[in-house]
């Protein structure tokens, strides 16, 4: 196979009758375990995922119903197996077809087809192993920003070699790469039972390649390859979550299992960011005229701790006549409408970390962790200190000449299952969408726009300037 491609699956023979508990996973390796093993279901309920998932020994890539077929529970696709001595059929079975999008994860995969649900799969058949045609071939790379000089660029790849590669660029320039990975034994897990990273979760990761490059020059153009393609074009820069960090007795704020035992050690190997040091994932960057604050709020951000004291320093450290804007994130927010089975804010992390905003000056907030999209007026202690006004296109516009409190914006529509929007809220609440969706800034240096884009649609849900002179 190719490194990505999408698989048409077929079940071949077919089945006698057709049933709604019908499905199939793509398993890897091929050896995986795909006997019934009821208590995953509380390993799946460690990461705080309650839906319906297969009850496997080992976890599934992928698995779907094959009544997504429109055709299979109709038996549209009829095939006849036996006929009688006057040639008329009298057994026949019915088949469906699945699309699975397949990339190259080093191993082979294979698909077994169960009936009788998630809950108690049955197998009723698997395909032979399926191999990729270069399983140790470079893929995945994405760049990330060093520092805020613009000269450097760090690289980070995954390969199927422990070898350390090269990337070339700008001309000849070549940098050998730092190679590393992980092991069961890097995951957190419980005395009482074991987390599904370390357990019926666990792949093999591969092997991580990063290398810096160095000497360029900023405003420029350079072309790279590691191994064989040209890879991303936009520096990835990322922000720690609960559901990358948190577990029980492994130095987080909140001790709910909801990593299922990565612990971060995942995240920070696939995602190396300019951090003090490992497990401290806060750091700051700045783009053109925009100075990033980027913090955990997995993390100790109490008065007095250490993260504390790095955010305090590094926003009241910004020339702002130099880099006028100051835009900060993290995932929990400190505003959001939506309520769940836990709260989406910690009133304690507002208390602690709010004052720094205002007395920073910072001018925009961003956040995750609710799966939806909300944005406020200029908002502190939970009321609007200034309201956007119109301008002549009808955009909502905040005048930060005169400052007087941060915008917030909730930006968690990237893809999980979206939490609803409630139809009203408090007065500090000016937009919310439940749809997916991505967010788009364009600053310059009096003006810092920003829009909300369906990504169904392609359309500009909800978009709003700040401004200053």
């Amino acid at each position: 196979m190719n490194s990505e491609t999408i698989l048409q699956y077929r079940s071949s023979g077919g089945v006698l009758v057709p049933g709604v508990s019908d499905w199939v996973a793509m398993i890897s390796p091929s050896t995986s375990d795909v006997s019934d093993c009821p208590l995953s279901s509380l390993q799946y309920k460690q990461t705080g995922d309650l839906s319906s998932l297969p009850l496997l020994c080992h976890y599934p890539v992928k698995a779907q119903y094959v009544n997504n077929d429109p055709d299979y529970i109709s038996c549209k696709k009829k095939e006849c197996k036996e006929h009688n001595n006057k040639g008329e059929c009298v057994v026949s079975t019915c088949s469906g077809s699945l699309s699975f999008h397949v990339i190259n994860i080093r191993t082979d995969i294979e698909f077994v087809f169960f009936t009788a649900g998630f809950d108690t799969p049955c197998i009723l058949k698997r395909s032979v192993p399926l191999k990729f045609a270069n399983p140790k071939q470079p893929l995945y790379g994405h760049l990330s920003s060093i520092d805020s000089t613009a000269t450097s660029m760090r690289l980070t790849w995954v390969s199927g070699d422990k070898e350390p590669q090269q990337v070339q660029y700008g001309g000849g320039k070549s940098q050998t790469s730092q190679v590393t990975t992980f092991s069961p034994d890097n995951m957190c897990s419980s005395s009482i039972l074991p987390s599904p990273a370390k357990d019926f979760g666990w792949h093999d990761p591969g092997y991580i390649h990063s290398a810096v490059m160095t000497g360029l020059k900023p405003s420029s153009t350079f072309s790279y390859r590691y191994g064989s393609p040209v890879a991303s074009q936009v520096s990835y820069m990322t922000a720690i979550g609960n559901h990358e960090r948190d577990y029980v007795d492994s130095g987080s704020v909140y001790t709910t299992p909801d990593s299922g035992g990565e612990c971060g050690v995942p995240y920070e190997t696939y995602f190396p960011m300019p951090t003090p040091a490992k497990d401290k994932p806060w750091y700051s960057i700045e783009q053109g005229p925009v100075h990033f604050t980027v913090i955990s709020t997995e993390h100790d951000w109490s008065q007095n701790s250490e993260q504390y004291d790095w955010m305090n320093k590094d926003m009241a450290s910004v020339d702002r006549s130099k880099t006028p804007w100051i835009i900060f994130a993290g995932h929990r927010p400190m505003y959001s409408s939506s309520s769940g089975i836990l709260p989406s804010v910690d009133n304690n992390f507002v208390q602690a970390v709010e004052p720094l905003l205002l007395a920073n000056k910072v001018d925009l907030v961003l956040f995750g962790h609710v799966h939806n999209y909300e944005r406020t007026c200029a908002v502190y202690q939970n009321e609007c200190k200034a309201m956007p006004k119109k301008d002549g296109h009808g955009i909502d516009t905040y005048d930060n000449t005169n400052y007087s409190a941060p915008v917030q914006v909730v930006i968690g529509m990237a893809g999980f299952n979206l939490d609803k929007s409630p139809a009203s809220a408090d007065s500090w609440s000016l937009a919310r969408i439940s749809e997916f969706g991505y967010v788009r800034v364009h600053a310059t240096r009096q003006d810092l726009t920003f829009e909300y884009v369906n990504a169904n649609t392609r359309k500009v849900e909800d978009s709003f300037r700040i401004t200053k002179s």
